[in-house]
């Protein structure tokens, strides 16, 4: 069971450049606070993340056109789930930004956009329309890092600590990686089955994953956390998928980009 231990991150991803501000203000959160999802009763805090409990790292595998590089799967984004596998989207409309990039180099993550550059891609070559809409769709629903929960907020800050969150997320979960180390290579002609798939990506998850194909093709991964805590300081347990594999028993393809 994957646990992610913010301090260590935050320092981690300080060390490659990709912080260069200062950490997030949010509220403390006191230990005896339950993991998302665990209590339907519970009411959505700063310290709860409700009725978007479950939180998942998606990632795609473009090959047509190819996007990010060869040996990765690229972000598609970080999505809030409410515990059941139906979602909440476009929550507050005052917070629908059109300008990450500029928002996130005012912040001092310059280095955070040129990896997001890199890792995360949008197929037609427009990234900053697809940051837009991931922030605007989901990240606008995470009521963990509402304005009302910093301690001393600054304009849009919940915007970069959501990107920063993703990426480090991201960084944690080598899709291509685990893939490989299976025997589960891209090619042209070999196939494989859903089984041998999730089975890799469990072994490095810790609990299940979701699959999707297109015509047959592996295309996205989407793994599930609850969380205790807020989004971004909390502690990260991965679960079980909440979504049926969109993905066929055997033959499955995993082209090479």
């Amino acid at each position: 069971m994957f646990q992610s231990q913010s301090s260590k991150g935050m320092l981690a991803l300080a060390a490659m450049g990709l912080i260069t501000g200062s950490t997030a203000s949010l509220e403390t959160c006191e230990s005896s606070t339950p993991f998302s999802c665990s209590s339907s009763s519970a009411e959505p805090t700063c310290c709860f993340n409700s009725p978007g409990g479950a939180l998942l790292l998606t990632q795609f595998w473009d090959t047509d056109p190819s996007t990010g590089p060869k040996d990765s799967w690229t972000i598609h984004g970080l999505w809030p789930d409410n515990c059941d596998g139906t979602y909440e989207a476009s929550c507050d409309s005052k917070r629908a930004y059109s300008n990450i990039t500029a928002i996130l180099q005012d912040q001092n993550l310059g280095d955070l956009v040129d990896y997001m550059d890199e890792y995360w891609v949008d197929m037609n070559g427009d990234n900053e329309d697809f940051w837009s809409h991931e922030w605007n769709k989901h990240g606008t629903c995470i009521n963990t890092i509402e304005p009302s929960c910093y301690s001393d907020y600054k304009a849009q800050e919940e915007v970069g600590d959501y990107f920063q969150k993703t990426v480090e997320l991201f960084k944690t979960l080598d899709t291509y990686k685990a893939l490989d180390a299976a025997g589960i290579t891209p090619s042209t002609s070999k196939t494989y089955s859903l089984s041998e798939i999730q089975e890799a990506l469990t072994d490095m998850h810790g609990a299940s994953v979701y699959l999707g194909c297109s015509s047959g093709e592996l295309n996205e991964a989407w793994y599930f956390y609850n969380v205790k805590g807020n989004v971004v300081d909390g502690t990260y347990k991965a679960v079980e998928t909440l979504t049926d594999s969109g993905c066929p028993k055997t033959g499955i393809k995993y082209l090479p980009k």
